[in-house]
């Protein structure tokens, strides 16, 4: 009699929970996944994981279902176990979804990082953070920066953000503008991918890690690893850069797998010592030292200008952030808000009563978002309702405090100008020298 399969959920958000499919079970005959669960990311649920990416045991793909119906997904599958495979969870949060899987008659598990993380051929740096939103765009791209200039040849992998057609997405490689619409990118893509190719470098992404490392691998002497919310590498790293936030300190301890990074970083940036408290600063020290006393400790500014002060200056202005950032981030300001204090907005307009569609549902599944407008740009109509939204909201102007021009893509009918933001190391050890340290650089 032929042993009985291990059945298996895989409780996702569309991007480790494929990678962990595709790295542990997807050729393993003694494991039947049942479904993936969505969460986090809005229009997800309802999709399938294609029959062309899940492999020979899987012709008819793999159903990908909303979170919500786990209990039923369990009971009704009798499911052996549930495997969480999404990040930036609260370790109550988490605790009170194993507590249900549990509740429902399934094993709950959490895969170890190293076993999923992928060897590559050549020297691989990752930066990764505690929490969304510490920072890791704008530090991955100085970090490029100082690669580029010093004449290594980088290519960087990006975190998935598979959110359109999944067999199409399975290998993304963008190098022009252009790329961006032949990719059919979402505004959270573009905010992640153009600052790349601003500066002239490469950057992949899609759905099979192992493919996209082997299509980086081509043309590069060194690869970049740039996580995704509070994620561990995908690919086994040389140089683990991982990003603490001061401005909420505490998490670097309390938040999943935030943690695990904190633990197993060579070097922790501690970013934003410009505007945190100092209490709390000296708070994040405290738990760097108590966590992972070998690690070495930079310390970075970031600093915002905004492109026309007058816009702001002495207004009711409307901010726009990044999106993540303000939901399952949990962040109360960014730099969109200490920009507008810097230049002396009169005061900020919570958009509340004019936000419509998919722009109000995220308002209620995220009710703790402070006095800001998260630019969520998932689909088409995420980003007609956001238009909607912003051109009814009462204010004299509009700061747009996301990575790229929120205004190529939406028509706002106020006066709107952007933030600008870059990280700055203050005194030593730099990134530079960290570089040069560890032989990556001369």
């Amino acid at each position: 009699m032929p042993n009985k399969k291990n059945k298996i959920v895989i409780l996702g958000a569309a991007g480790r929970d494929f990678h962990n499919f595709n790295v542990v079970y997807r050729n393993d005959p003694d494991t039947e996944v049942i479904a993936f669960t969505a969460n986090q990311i809005p229009d997800i649920a309802g999709r399938k994981y294609p029959p062309a990416l899940a492999g020979q045991y899987y012709p008819n793909g793999i159903p990908i279902l909303d979170e919500q119906e786990l209990d039923k997904i369990i009971k009704e599958n009798k499911v052996d176990e549930c495997v969480l495979s999404y990040s930036d969870l609260h370790y109550e949060d988490l605790m009170h979804l194993g507590s249900r899987v549990i509740a429902a008659g399934a094993k709950f598990s959490m895969l170890a990082a190293e076993p999923t993380m992928l060897k590559s051929t050549k020297p691989v740096i990752s930066i990764n953070a505690v929490r969304t939103g510490c920072g890791k765009s704008q530090t991955t791209k100085a970090i490029v920066q100082i690669l580029l200039e010093a004449g290594v040849k980088v290519v960087s992998v990006r975190h998935p953000m598979p959110y359109g057609n999944l067999e199409m997405q399975k290998v993304q490689r963008f190098a022009k503008i252009e790329d961006l619409a032949k990719h059919k990118c979402t505004i959270e893509e573009m905010e992640e991918y153009e600052p790349h190719i601003e500066i002239g470098s490469i950057i992949y992404s899609g759905v099979d890690y192992e493919a996209i490392l082997r299509e980086a691998e081509k043309e590069a002497d060194l690869i970049i690893w740039e996580g995704g919310n509070n994620d561990t590498p995908f690919f086994k790293p040389d140089l683990q850069f991982v990003i603490v936030d001061p401005l909420r300190a505490g998490d670097e301890i309390t938040y999943y797998p935030g943690e695990i990074n904190l633990r197993t970083a060579d070097v922790i940036i501690i970013n934003k010592v410009n505007t945190a408290r100092p209490d709390d600063i000296d708070e994040v020290r405290a738990n760097i030292r108590e966590y992972n006393p070998k690690a070495i400790v930079i310390e970075a500014s970031t600093a915002v200008n905004i492109e026309d002060p007058d816009i702001v200056l002495n207004k009711n202005v409307l901010v726009i952030e990044d999106g993540p950032t303000l939901t399952h981030g949990d962040m109360l300001e960014s730099y969109g808000i200490a920009a507008a204090k810097k230049y002396g907005a009169a005061s900020f307009v919570d958009p509340r009563p004019w936000v419509v569609g998919k722009i109000a549902e995220t308002f209620e599944i995220y009710p703790n978002i402070g006095t800001l407008l998260p630019a969520m740009g998932y689909s088409d109509q995420q980003v007609k309702d956001l238009e909607t939204t912003i051109n009814a909201t009462e204010c004299d102007s509009v700061l747009i405090g996301t990575p790229i021009n929120l205004a190529r893509f939406v028509k706002i009918n106020k006066p709107h100008t952007r933030v600008f933001y870059e990280p700055s190391e203050v005194g030593t050890p730099n990134f530079k020298s960290v570089l040069k340290q560890r032989g990556f650089i001369k």
